[in-house]
């Protein structure tokens, strides 16, 4: 059955509003297939455990989500679900939940390859990137639709046959893909080992008929004129744009950061495309040090609420100058690539600068979002060496709205979750809110000012949180 809902909409005007619908993709067996050898090609720091990965830590992810956002799949079910030995989360399952809300990314490419046009497509296109034989070619193409969409995201055709690399990182589903108001903005990832996520997204996207109504609202990053002519494969002028640093902050704005995966090249493209289209007013840039440390905007900031950010002082703060008496100051390159640089855009008027993040937030929070309260931050670790880095490092800053107020984030990162206390934030474990849910002790509708902690012992190690593993696709408005 092709998942289908006639109430679907495309919709995301701020990064705080209601979370009414998502993309997600669930730990596959892909994840466990990542070796030592292989891993940081397949931009994996370390090798996790799938099975606690799953069962331990994204399945409550999922249950979470379900009662937020589609709590008729999991209200009353949860010791059910429980029990079942997973089937619940495995999206080939007849158990499966299905949700129009919650949704898997593989059921809709299972969807699209029942088509038998897309199949020979989409499996051609596979082939070319993969560099397949011909046989295999046919032999994909003859493979029942759930079991080539398993095949297409795992690399492996059975426990034992590997026939291409696994794309582990598709659980970091907001990457590929950034809904702009009622448009849906398909990003150009990186690294090579990305590129057949991307290529599976765009066939979903553009084929299944669940987003049939917004066809003509999908962009595509363009490629810069003539860049076959560019000399190397890695270019710094190579076209890139990742969704860790694209943010959707009010109606009208958008910020795009620069940073070791969002190249200025990438930036200027979605720019000119999202203007071209009038689909926002302004688009603010902000280009961080291309470092592994911070890979996207969102590993540095995110929004808690309307008035409110969690983000790393060190790097939002303002340089201060050398000391002009400090012989080395003479020496030194002005131009520090450590530096944070932030521009804003808007059509037919003169860029506008900023000189920290915090200038830019506090400029988005009140004006953009009319915010009468005081404006405040919440700094990873606590702003306390060495805990800053450290916790900014296992995604402190990563952090998933599901509505204003109403947070996830990681358990371990101990001294920023002590900021959160400070600033009258409850604090409270998934475990016990799932319970306290199923009880009726709880209603997730009148929750407030909460940060919920989700387990990360393996989750945390594929360095990402759960911003980057969410792609929102309708939000309420922030009124």
């Amino acid at each position: 059955m092709i998942l289908s809902d006639s109430e679907f909409k495309i919709d995301v005007t701020s990064e705080i509003g209601n979370l009414r619908t998502l993309l997600i993709h669930s730990p596959d067996d892909g994840l466990g297939r990542v070796v030592p050898s292989k891993a940081q090609d397949w931009l994996f720091e370390d090798i996790v455990h799938l099975e606690s990965m799953r069962k331990n830590e994204y399945d409550y992810y999922v249950k979470l989500l379900l009662y937020f956002l589609d709590p008729g799949k999991i209200k009353g079910k949860l010791p059910k679900i429980d029990s079942n030995n997973r089937s619940f989360f495995k999206p080939d399952n007849a158990d499966f939940h299905s949700s129009t809300k919650v949704i898997e990314i593989q059921t809709l490419l299972a969807d699209i390859l029942e088509e038998p046009d897309i199949r020979i497509k989409l499996v051609a296109s596979v082939c070319a990137i993969e560099s397949c034989n011909y046989r295999l070619q046919q032999k994909l193409i003859d493979t029942d639709p759930v079991k080539l969409a398993k095949i297409f995201i795992s690399g492996s055709i059975s426990n034992e046959e590997m026939i291409f690399a696994p794309i582990p990182n598709l659980i970091f589903s907001r990457d590929i893909g950034i809904a702009i108001n009622n448009f849906m903005l398909l990003n150009k990832p990186a690294k090579k080992a990305r590129s057949r996520e991307t290529l599976l997204l765009r066939y979903i996207f553009f084929n299944h008929p669940l987003f049939a109504a917004y066809k003509d609202n999908i962009l595509e990053i363009p490629e810069t004129v003539q860049h076959f002519l560019r000399p190397g494969e890695d270019n710094d002028e190579k076209t890139t744009l990742e969704g860790g640093d694209v943010m959707m902050v009010s109606p009208d704005h958008l910020i795009i950061g620069c940073s070791e995966r969002t190249s200025t090249s990438g930036a200027n493209e979605a720019i000119k495309l999202l203007f071209e289209h009038k689909v926002v007013k302004k688009i603010t840039i902000v280009k961080i040090p291309r470092k592994r440390d911070y890979m996207h905007i969102d590993t540095v900031f995110t929004q808690v609420k309307r008035n409110m950010w969690v983000l790393l002082r060190s790097l939002s703060v303002t340089e201060s100058a050398e000391e002009e008496r400090e012989p080395i100051s003479w020496f030194a390159d002005k131009k520090s690539k450590n530096k944070t640089d932030i521009i804003q855009f808007r059509p037919g008027k003169k860029p506008k600068t900023f000189d920290c993040i915090e200038e830019l937030l506090t400029d988005i929070s009140e004006k953009d979002l009319q915010s009468e309260e005081k404006i405040k931050f919440i700094y990873s670790g606590n702003n306390t060496f060495p805990y800053d880095a450290r916790e900014q490092w296992t995604d402190s800053c990563n952090l998933l709205a599901l509505k204003e107020g109403v947070v996830l984030g990681y358990d371990r990162n101990d001294k920023t979750i002590e900021a959160f206390k400070k600033n009258g934030f409850k604090v409270i474990k998934v475990k016990e809110l799932l319970k306290k849910f199923e009880d009726d002790e709880l209603d997730p509708q009148t929750m407030k000012d909460t940060l919920i902690l989700m387990p990360s012992a393996e989750l945390s190690r594929a360095r990402g949180g759960f911003h980057c593993m969410s792609m929102p696709l309708l939000r309420d408005k922030v009124i």
